[in-house]
């Protein structure tokens, strides 16, 4: 049962900080607003970047993408917690009832991977060249956020089994 219940309590610990995030972001918006402003208008890449023609000048570009990262995390967190939920309720059910009520868990990892992954390796780092600001570069933040949500994702898939653990 320990090894049903490290899962459930890192499925919990992970909906706890992507949901602190979404509340960070909200409750501190017009800093972490400047962050994205920053990010998607490229004014901090490299002079004479020839890809700046992608930079997003318009206000309201920079809070449409800084809503939808903050309601990514806000899922992603929310869908944590009910798989977290869901797991807890049938803790002590059959392996295969357990294994059955990954789903919402799972869903949320991978959102979550999405958000950080995605959002800001794939279109903040590589699209909008996060990776040449000294002062705007997430990267390794979001590195860290989506190795330790891949790294609790890989441990609950692990199936689990009639077995008292």
């Amino acid at each position: 049962m320990i090894v049903r219940d490290v899962k459930i309590i890192m499925t919990l610990a992970v909906a706890a900080f992507a949901l602190l995030v979404a509340w960070n972001n909200i409750s501190d918006y017009g800093s972490n607003f400047a962050f994205v402003q920053h990010v998607l208008s490229m004014d901090s890449v490299f002079p004479g970047n020839s890809a700046t023609d992608r930079a997003l000048a318009q206000p309201w570009l920079w809070h449409a993408g800084y809503w939808l990262i903050i309601v990514g995390e806000s899922l992603t967190g929310l869908l944590l917690a009910l798989g977290a939920w869901r797991l807890w309720r049938v803790r002590n059910a059959s392996a295969s009832t357990f294994n059955q009520a990954k789903g919402w868990a799972i869903a949320g990892f991978g959102l979550g991977f999405c958000v950080w992954f995605f959002g800001f390796m794939v279109v903040g780092g590589e699209w909008f060249m996060m990776w040449q600001s000294h002062t705007w570069n997430g990267q390794d933040a979001a590195f860290k956020f989506y190795m330790a949500i891949l790294g609790v994702l890989i441990f609950l898939n692990q199936p689990d089994s009639d077995t008292h653990q």
